[in-house]
């Protein structure tokens, strides 16, 4: 850190004020928000690997070259272990479409725009950033090749494939693994394959002239020379974007059309869907290897709950009606791979993957509830007394939880607590140290978070939870108004609370993103 600071002061000529480390998700180099006394700020990188680092900082000024939406390299350090570069802020498109991901996939106009504004980007640094660019310097290595392909393979079988249990013949497995990655790699190509083009890797940057943001491309030091079809399925089929197909259909127009201004001659239509076909299996294949050692083997939370997503992708993809013959059955056109597919039909159909509620991934819900679609969330959250009985739903959605908080220890027993609430810091304090309220409320907080997290993406509108004490005061208090901040500190969204008893009630509003 010191070093980074030092880094810092030779290339701003100020000493850092403030240091904010910012969470990080696959990656091993960690990013660091960087500010001086006034209020210039950057992000200062320290990576693993100096090939790496060299690779991004090359490719980053290249890029800008070509005008092309990157950030920009301030400084690097004499060992290339340490880098500045420019802030482009906390906004990723993740971030700012996560409205409409929580909806089933029903985006607003606005979302939408950003979407086609990043379907567009795209084919831009693929081919102008292509133009003049020295492959030597791309890491780990310069080309996407067959030997590429295997490793990224194997990587599935033996992080993912081997740990589900399934038995299989390693050698036939092999031999479909070989025509997969001859397959992916007949075709010549001399464009830029970024290799990460998803989501998180898009940052938004407001725009003086215009209500849409910029978009701007980060994490693309893994790039190499590769077909363009890669990127396509890359960001469209990221399993935690949890796309509708027909928004992916509908996006892959838009990049196709694109495909024209910077190709003499686009691919016909049906040899372009087929090879993106081929693309998104041999990419859903790669990300459940990624996955799998993340998240099975390091423990990792974020990849553990992208698995059973990807497996729907997965699922859609091999059993959709365009990927079947005239009589039914898997694919043998897109995907000439026979044994492969009998593997990965068992995969789907394993019971730790089995869902029916596919709400998330596809265009409709599969319930009929007469609140699906129809959202915002608005979660209310009550303190009662049981003497005066359980609170009331006005809304028609017919109640919800109700916790019980008399099995924790009671501070209205002792008299510097009898006139104050579980909103006061005396009441608070004992409720803390004691401890027995914090044991409860994790317990809570597990079972709120599934629920709001289901409610949003069906588009429900209303959810309560209600706690109750012997008078209403101290410990149904405090654990109602630390349900609803926690609720809202993590979701977002707009949290009515009703201190019944107390006559007290409070808003917390929808937060801006």
């Amino acid at each position: 850190m010191q070093q980074l600071k030092e880094l810092y002061r030779r290339w701003s000529g100020a000493e850092v004020s403030d240091v904010t480390l910012l969470a990080g998700a696959g990656s091993n180099r960690q990013y660091y928000r960087l500010n001086d006394n006034d209020a210039h700020t950057v992000i200062g990188v320290v990576g693993t690997s100096k090939e790496e680092n060299q690779a991004f900082v090359y490719l980053s000024r290249h890029f800008a070259e070509k005008h092309l939406p990157v950030p920009q390299i301030l400084a690097v350090a004499d060992d290339s272990m340490r880098y500045l570069q420019t802030d482009l802020g906390g906004t990723s498109l993740f971030d700012a479409i996560r409205g409409g991901r929580e909806k089933g996939g029903k985006y607003d106009a606005q979302e939408l725009q950003l979407l086609e504004d990043v379907i567009r980007l795209l084919p831009r640094i693929q081919f102008l950033g292509a133009e003049g660019l020295d492959w030597s310097y791309c890491y780990p290595q310069p080309a996407f090749d067959e030997q590429n392909v295997m490793f990224d393979l194997n990587y599935f079988k033996y992080c993912f494939l081997k740990a589900t249990g399934i038995d299989f013949h390693e050698m036939r497995l092999e031999e479909d693994f070989r025509r997969m990655a001859h397959d992916l790699t007949m075709e010549s190509a001399n464009t830029f394959m970024y290799r990460d083009f998803q989501a998180r890797n898009i940052m938004l940057c407001p725009r003086p002239s215009t209500l849409n943001p910029q978009p701007f491309l980060i994490d693309f030091q893994g790039g190499r020379r590769g077909p363009f079809y890669y990127d396509v399925a890359s960001f469209l089929w990221q399993a935690s974007a949890r796309y509708p197909e027909s928004l992916r259909q509908h996006l892959i127009d838009i990049y196709y059309e694109e495909l024209g201004g910077y190709m003499a001659e686009r691919p016909d239509r049906k040899e372009f869907d087929k090879h993106l076909n081929l693309f998104v299996l041999f990419r859903l294949l790669q990300v459940l290897g990624a996955y799998g050692f993340r998240g099975y083997f390091e423990r990792k939370k974020h990849f553990i709950e992208s698995i059973p997503p990807a497996i729907q992708n997965l699922r859609n993809l091999i059993f959709s009606p365009k990927s079947r013959e005239d009589k039914g059955g898997l694919c043998t056109g897109f995907f000439p791979y026979p044994y492969l597919m009998n593997i990965l039909r068992q995969l789907v159909e394993l019971p730790q993957f089995a869902t029916k509620d596919q709400t998330t991934y596809n265009n409709g819900p599969a319930t009929v509830s007469k609140y699906d679609g129809k959202g915002p969330l608005v979660v209310r959250v009550f303190s009662f007394s049981y003497k005066k009985g359980i609170p009331e739903d006005e809304t028609g959605n017919g109640g919800g939880y109700v916790f019980d908080c008399r099995s924790t220890h009671n501070p209205g027993r002792y008299e510097p607590y009898k006139k104050i609430t579980g909103l006061d810091e005396p009441v608070i304090k004992f409720l803390e140290d004691d401890g027995e309220i914090l044991t409860f409320l994790e317990s809570v907080y597990k079972l709120a978070d599934a629920h709001v997290e289901r409610y949003m993406q069906r588009g429900f509108t209303s959810l309560m939870f209600s706690f109750g004490c012997t008078g209403g005061q101290h410990r149904s208090v405090y654990s109602a108004q630390h349900l609803a901040e926690h609720i809202h500190n993590k979701f977002g969204i707009e949290v009515r609370i009703c201190h019944r008893e107390q006559n007290i009630t409070q808003t917390l509003k929808i937060k801006k993103r």
